[in-house]
């Protein structure tokens, strides 16, 4: 099968950006250096290549969490996320086949964890972007909680999302350096051997955790490499033109199939001028026909990601390009 035969809008994963992208990650951060997040690509197939290089992994759902389980990925699994109700972890837990540790910011999560069976969380430490986290002068309390509870805190966790796309190394490293003071402020009160954080956009200037939870370096999108990240575009989608009129043209990719959140997609070659449900309006430089297949370039991997029922592994360019594998994105939903 080439991409020729495949049904549009379909994802595109280019197989030798790809194994360039894990093994670029594995020299950088080897090992337990990186914990690769899953919800850029919910995709086990994926997650079985990074295991190669990585022995734990950062989830960010309780349902990507079952299906790294039943993949058999569950040694060491992170929910770097707040759950009010924890009773399918303790289920997964009490299989034997797993080791989760959740993140807590608060008494009621706290008292969440205990309810659910879960034994080990991490303290999640605001260090700046205003979204979950507990304040770094109240982590040592919550973790004393923990314990009292009959929970192993393993230790601290912080997000410096909002410096993600920081272009300027110098600006980036200056204010990692300031939101990683904080995470060490708390973990100093809590203890524990992991300081996890950071991300594709940080995983360079981030020096101070000891395992990174980069994600997006896998397969990449527009957003990261306009920032400067050094890894490759492996991830397309593939369209196909369904309307051609005088200066613009329409491919079959729009809002339902392309993460939006940051910015317009991007078409080589071509202006988009906008994105709607079902269409993406551009202004090719060359002319295009009906029927023409082209590749278009996310903004946000994640959320386009998700929109997608499967992904298609491919080596070539072109539309002659061969399909090597399908794979189910089989950690969506909820």
């Amino acid at each position: 099968m080439t991409i020729a035969d495949l049904t549009t809008p379909a994802l595109l994963v280019d197989a030798e950006a790809l194994t360039a992208n894990l093994a670029d990650m594995a020299a950088a951060l080897p090992g337990p250096r990186c914990r690769p997040h899953v919800k850029a690509h919910k995709t086990t197939a994926l997650a079985k290549l990074q295991a190669a290089h990585h022995p734990g992994f950062t989830v960010a759902t309780i349902r990507e969490a079952e299906g790294m389980v039943a993949a058999g990925l569950g040694d060491d699994l992170l929910l770097a996320n707040e759950v009010l109700d924890a009773r399918r972890l303790g289920a997964l837990l009490g299989s034997g086949d797993a080791r989760i540790t959740l993140a807590i910011d608060s008494d009621a999560t706290l008292a969440a964890a205990v309810a659910g069976g879960v034994r080990e969380v991490v303290i999640d430490v605001n260090v700046g972007l205003p979204r979950c986290g507990v304040a770094p002068e109240k982590a040592g309390a919550l973790a004393d909680a923990a314990r009292a509870a009959g929970l192993a805190v393993r230790g601290v966790m912080g997000y410096e999302g909002h410096l993600m796309l920081v272009p300027d190394p110098a600006e980036k490293a200056k204010y990692t350096e300031e939101c990683m003071a904080k995470l060490l402020a708390a973990h100093a009160d809590v203890g524990g051997e992991l300081i996890s954080g950071g991300g594709t956009g940080t995983y360079a200037a981030n020096t101070w955790v000891n395992e990174v939870q980069a994600g997006s370096y896998a397969l990449m999108d527009t957003a990261y490499t306009g920032a400067g990240l050094p890894f490759r575009q492996a991830l397309t989608v593939l369209a196909t033109v369904i309307s051609v009129s005088d200066g613009y043209a329409v491919a079959d990719t729009g809002l339902k199939s392309l993460g939006m959140d940051h910015g317009n997609p991007t078409i080589p070659g071509a202006q988009v001028w906008f994105c709607s449900d079902e269409h993406t309006t551009f202004a090719p430089e060359e002319p295009v026909t009906v029927g023409d297949r082209i590749r278009v370039l996310p903004a946000h991997i994640d959320p386009t990601v998700a929109l997608h029922e499967r992904m298609h592994l491919v080596q070539g360019p072109g539309v002659d390009a061969d399909v090597i594998e399908t794979w189910a994105v089989d950690l969506r939903g909820w």
